[in-house]
């Protein structure tokens, strides 16, 4: 089953903790998304960068959400790793996944992860990772 960008977009706005951050999807297409976050104060450490749990916020949630896009809305992310190259400052964060690889069940994804400045963007952290296809029925989850 491919979703459109709104149906997307409506999952990622079921996700209470997507809206705390203020996660927007801007871009979903067959093989990729990209996940949008203002930054603002509360998303920042003690040091004035975005908090390096939001960076991997963004990543898992791109990575699933490019992932979801040749698999289908039914998938969990079953593990990724992420590489913080830079401090993430400026304006918004800006998740941009692609697919890899896919079958039936699972999808191997990456992520770059860019800092919107008033110098452009700024890459501040990359992540792969795996999703897989999940049987609600019989994980005993409701949808």
């Amino acid at each position: 089953m491919t979703l459109s960008l709104d149906e997307a977009a409506e999952t990622l706005a079921a996700q209470p903790f997507s809206t705390l951050v203020g996660a927007r999807l801007t871009a979903f297409t067959d093989g990729a998304a990209t996940l949008t976050i203002p930054i603002r104060q509360e998303l920042l450490q003690q040091h004035g960068f975005v908090h390096g749990g939001v960076l991997s916020y963004a990543a898992d949630n791109a990575l699933t959400f490019a992932a979801g896009s040749v698999l289908g809305p039914s998938i969990v992310t079953s593990g990724f790793s992420i590489t913080y190259l830079r401090p993430a400052m400026g304006t918004a964060l800006r998740a941009e996944a692609t697919a890899v690889s896919s079958g039936r069940r699972q999808a191997l994804c990456r992520c770059e992860i860019y800092a919107d400045t008033e110098n452009g963007p700024v890459l501040c952290a990359a992540a792969q990772g795996t999703a897989s296809v999940i049987d609600l029925g019989r994980t005993g989850a409701s949808a």
